[in-house]
């Protein structure tokens, strides 16, 4: 957590919206991922557009473009930005399909949250339209991978050489330090065990 505690509240401890009318408008850009795990049949209709609902990705690109743009219409303290560009793209894998989100906007504020949406929504579109043939699908591993612009500068996730996504080792140490917190110094997680 930042030095400036929660920002999302006020003093007495209720939800508000920050207010960023001081900030200067700058290039903002985040990037998302996820992964929709599935039989191998149904990557290989997906591939061969053979799945009877129709285009599976080319509906699931376009719902995540809108996901992004209606973002404050579901995250409730997300401010209303003036997004320049979403490209949401996918790699179909023997299991799976990844999805990937980038969204770009010239504002006071990031796109973390605008990214995150439009990957999780174009992931749900990919499931809906694949239910038919196979409802053991899961969604997963939906992370931020990228920011640049603002005041904190940029990030970027780091990947594990086992596939797993991990974030820095102050992030997972700040993590747990929280953890402990809520839990006393009891709560027995270590490291290895997250």
């Amino acid at each position: 957590m930042s030095d400036r505690g929660l920002t999302h509240l006020d003093p007495l401890g209720r939800a508000r919206m920050v207010d960023v009318t001081p900030k200067e408008p700058t290039h903002r850009r985040a990037t998302a991922r996820c992964k929709v795990w599935m039989a191998t049949e149904t990557t290989n209709k997906i591939a061969a557009n053979a799945i009877t609902k129709g285009d599976v990705l080319a509906v699931a690109r376009v719902a995540g473009i809108q996901a992004a743009k209606r973002t404050p219409d579901l995250i409730p303290l997300c401010h209303q930005l003036t997004i320049g560009s979403v490209y949401v793209n996918f790699t179909i894998g023997d299991d799976s399909v990844e999805v990937e989100a980038q969204v770009d906007t010239v504002d006071r504020t990031g796109v973390e949250m605008e990214a995150l949406t439009a990957c999780s929504v174009a992931a749900l579109t990919v499931y809906d339209m694949c239910k038919s043939v196979d409802r053991g699908m899961v969604i997963g591993e939906l992370t931020l991978w990228e920011k640049t612009g603002g005041r904190s500068g940029p990030y970027r996730r780091t990947s594990a050489g086992d596939g797993s996504l991990l974030g820095t080792a102050s992030s997972s140490s700040m993590a747990l330090g929280a953890i402990d917190e809520l839990l006393g110094d009891n709560a027995g997680l270590g490291e290895s065990e997250l």
